[in-house]
């Protein structure tokens, strides 16, 4: 397995890593489902329409394992807590290295490993974001505009996200294009 991080990183075609990701998920029970499709695709096309220098390959690679730890049931939120850390340990035991396995860390806010990566800050948004468009068992999904205030005003109050004026100029072009 530890070749696994080295095999998908090469791998250039975005729906080949998915296809991947699905069979890894297969062999092994990672967690991989409609919603880290959404959040996979809402990275790229956000990347491409901003035209964000950062490593693309690593962000939608990462955007695909970041929660591979995760669990489909509803848990407490000490244990929602530790996804970030178990997943990056075993994005570890893959053979991904430390620079991957901080970013996909990072995606969320509760560990607090020093400097966020530039990386990090695109899946704190897309999963954020991502998250409050779909229906949950304990509430329906919110609207686009509804999604991105609570993520500026309440997820992301009093915290520094280099890129979410860029995300949110972003989503107000996506919104243009589909009306």
């Amino acid at each position: 397995m530890e070749e696994f991080a080295k095999y998908i990183l090469q791998e250039e075609s975005f729906e080949k890593k998915m296809e991947i990701v699905y069979y890894l998920q297969k062999k092994v029970g990672i967690f991989f489902d409609n919603s880290v499709i959404l959040k996979a695709q809402l990275a790229k096309m956000f990347m491409e329409e901003m035209n964000l220098d950062v490593d693309r390959n690593l962000v939608l690679t990462a955007c695909l394992l970041y929660d591979c730890k995760k669990s489909d049931s509803p848990q407490d939120l000490d244990h929602v807590k530790m996804f970030p850390k178990q997943s990056a340990d075993y994005l570890r035991g893959l053979g991904f290295d430390a620079h991957f396995c901080k970013v996909c860390e990072q995606h969320s806010r509760a560990s607090n490993l020093g400097k966020r990566e530039k990386e990090s800050d695109i899946l704190e948004l897309v999963d954020q974001f991502g998250g409050m468009l779909l229906h949950r068992p304990e509430r329906m999904g919110f609207k686009v505009d509804e999604a991105l205030v609570l993520l500026e005003y309440r997820n992301l109050k009093d915290k520094e996200n280099r890129y979410l004026e860029k995300f949110k100029e972003f989503i107000t072009k996506m919104e243009e294009v589909l009306v």
